[in-house]
């Protein structure tokens, strides 16, 4: 029996496969990406506001615009306390820039000298405040789901206070990690003059701040170690954790966060906060106010002056991605409310861009790749019958949510006021929110929380709670199209679909059971046996060249890669399942296997900076789009044969080098 069909009336289905986005100089068999993508990458050129622009990005483009539109007609005048005239004078201020010229520094000024005058036993009380939702100097802090009890909330603490984000921008070597470096350098410096230092002195404190990140970086987990679990999960008693680091006040640390029932914790890099607990004692007390006082005027900087914005655009938009120009300001502005009351703005968005029958559409598509992904998981060659067992039973406890939630967050205890600066009413922002995450300490986990808004334009699959999650945003065109025939849905967010799925059975999803728990359900021949399978498609993104000679860092992305490739063959399953899939009708040239792939492809073509790829190569866990899509697919014999590819093809892989996971 076929699976329920997405198809519309056949006079619509040409429209899905746009072949503009092609690029027919390049055969399929020679380089696939630029094959799909290559007259999209022509026809877009990167517009010097984005340092990666694609596909993806459009569709966020497409959100962020529907968004605006709902946010600039509430206007200024609503009633105080209500939802719009918190949306609405928040993005008011963002767009004030003669107010926020004209105050420059000034909504910084009383923090700032608070901080300057703090002693030694102060420095936890400010380190928390600062936790609070501004910033995570020396540290970093959270309330999240039991690793081993999925219903419990527990307190993690984890390494933080790198500005730039990664070790690596700290210790190596390399020609653009040694420029990124230096400008990070003077930026610190530039914001201490901003606040009112002199040059010289300034230039001394920058160095302060330099030297404390630098040694966090010589401490600090790599981003291959941040993925294994059962480093991370280091459970310790109140009691130990003072004995363990006891130049840290932790009574003070907690009372700052308002936590004042506590008996254990989880210190995720136990290596990172002995060097904090050292810092505490060793540092002059001078240095570590200075570091406080550039914490806090970095997490400021985007919203204050013209000054401040540009000196922030300079450093984390230009050196890090190689963004050549600002995004206009309404942009900005608009973020603000979007994602600090985004819930708020997610209601609105749901009302106006959501259509009903997309949520009853798209749950058919998640029931038909579940009912795939059981079937591949059932005749699986390399694992045993008793995993698979296990294995199915998680897959059938996933827990689905499509479009937006069945409760709202209730925003009624922030106060939003005009009056006040705009930074102030961030920080009351933040502070509400970081409130709220660390409130849930102490309570059962909220299985209904979303973890994104409505209008992101994303996916995501939550571990501890066994779920997958494909908000409003997403469910768009070019992802997901009711008009479009099954071959591009089912290429599309049929593999997104796929993807989370797969992602409760990656290297790290495979930890957890069906309930959301940290337990060990594989023998340990199938655990040796995935891990043989994940370490062959790692080393076959790991041998990629991303940028001269740097290459693609297949370790670090090897959840989302394994992601990508179950989504691909669980969806192409799905598809090969529909009346479309099973036939071999022709549509504007292109056969239905041949829709899939290209539609897949279409997904993530992009334009992206040197600087970008080298950037994301550091810090995100996915790969490029480039070896999502030539990487990934040259794992698939249908892709081979829906293309005519053959031995000698540089796109060709050997059946004995191909992997097959899930």
């Amino acid at each position: 029996m076929a699976l329920v069909a997405m198809t519309a009336a056949a006079g619509n289905l040409e429209k899905a496969v746009d072949r503009s986005n092609l690029d027919p100089t390049t055969p399929p068999g020679t380089n696939f990406y630029q094959y799909a993508c290559g007259g999209w990458m022509l026809n877009n050129p990167l517009d010097p506001q984005y340092a990666r622009f694609g596909t993806f990005d459009q569709l966020a483009e497409n959100s962020r615009n529907q968004v605006k539109e709902i946010i600039t007609t509430l206007g200024t005048k609503n009633p105080r306390g209500s939802i719009k005239q918190k949306v609405g004078d928040l993005y008011a201020q963002g767009m004030d820039s003669v107010r926020l010229n004209t105050e420059g520094m000034a909504p910084l000024k009383a923090y700032i000298d608070e901080l300057k005058t703090l002693t030694r036993d102060q420095f936890m009380a400010a380190i928390a405040d600062q936790h609070n939702g501004i910033a995570a100097p020396f540290f970093n802090s959270a309330v999240m789901a039991d690793l081993k009890d999925s219903n419990t909330n527990m307190m993690y603490l984890m390494q933080g206070g790198l500005g730039m984000g990664d070790r690596d921008y700290y210790l190596e070597k390399d020609a653009n990690t040694v420029k990124v470096r230096n400008a990070y350098v003077n930026y610190i410096q530039q914001l201490f003059q901003l606040i009112g230092y002199k040059k010289g002195a300034a230039k001394k404190a920058a160095q302060h701040v330099m030297a404390i990140e630098t040694a966090l970086a010589q401490v600090a987990m790599t981003r291959e170690e941040t993925r294994d679990y059962s480093k991370l999960y280091n459970v310790v008693s109140l009691s130990q954790l003072r004995a363990d680091y006891p130049n840290i006040n932790w009574s003070q640390y907690f009372a700052g966060l308002d936590i004042s029932e506590l008996d254990k914790v989880c210190v995720f890099q136990p290596k990172s906060l002995a060097k904090v607990n050292e810092m505490m004692k060793t540092l002059k007390e001078e240095d570590v106010r200075e570091y406080l006082i550039f914490k806090y005027a970095d997490a400021a900087s985007p919203y204050l002056s013209d000054a401040f914005a540009d000196a922030n655009f300079d450093m984390y938009s230009r050196a890090m991605s190689g963004k050549q120009v600002k995004m206009p300001r309404w942009k900005h502005a608009l973020d603000v409310p979007n994602t600090m009351l985004g819930e708020a703005v997610g209601q609105l968005y749901v009302e106006k861009f959501f259509p009903a029958d997309s949520k009853k559409k798209m749950q058919q598509l998640v029931d038909n790749l579940k009912r795939a992904l059981g079937e591949h998981i059932a005749t699986l060659s390399w694992m045993s019958p008793k995993t698979k067992v296990n294995a199915l039973v998680k897959l059938n406890s996933f827990t689905v949510k499509i479009g937006y939630p069945d409760k709202w967050r209730d925003y009624s205890a922030l106060d939003i006021d005009p009056g006040k600066s705009y930074w102030e009413n961030i920080m009351a922002a933040r502070r509400f929110q970081s409130e709220y995450e660390y409130g849930q300490l102490g309570k059962p986990v909220d299985k209904e929380r979303w973890y994104m808004t409505p209008q992101t334009v994303n996916a995501y699959y939550e571990p501890s709670t066994n779920e997958i999650c494909f908000p409003a945003g997403i469910l768009q065109s070019p992802y997901f199209d009711p008009k479009a025939d099954d071959a591009c849905n089912y290429g599309a967010i049929g593999v997104v679909i796929g993807h989370e799925m797969t992602h409760g059975f990656d290297d790290q999803g495979r930890n957890f059971d069906a309930n959301g728990n940290m337990v060990d359900w594989w023998t340990p021949e199938d655990a040796a046996k995935f891990q043989q399978l994940a370490d062959k498609l790692g080393a076959q993104y790991s041998a990629e060249i991303v940028v001269d000679d740097v290459h693609a860092n297949g370790t670090f992305t090897m959840g989302e890669n394994i992601a990508d490739h179950g989504g691909l063959r669980v969806a192409y399953s799905a598809f090969k399942n529909t009346e479309q899939g099973k036939g071999n009708e022709m549509i504007d040239g292109f056969t239905p296997d041949q829709r899939f792939f290209l539609s897949y492809a279409n997904v993530w073509a992009n334009n992206i900076t040197k600087q970008e790829m080298l950037r994301r190569t550091k810090q995100d866990p996915h790969s490029l789009g480039v070896n999502r899509v030539n990487v990934a697919i040259r794992n698939l014999e249908e892709f081979f044969n829906a293309f005519n590819i053959k031995p000698g093809m540089p796109m060709w892989r050997d059946p004995a080098d191909r992997v097959t996971i899930w």
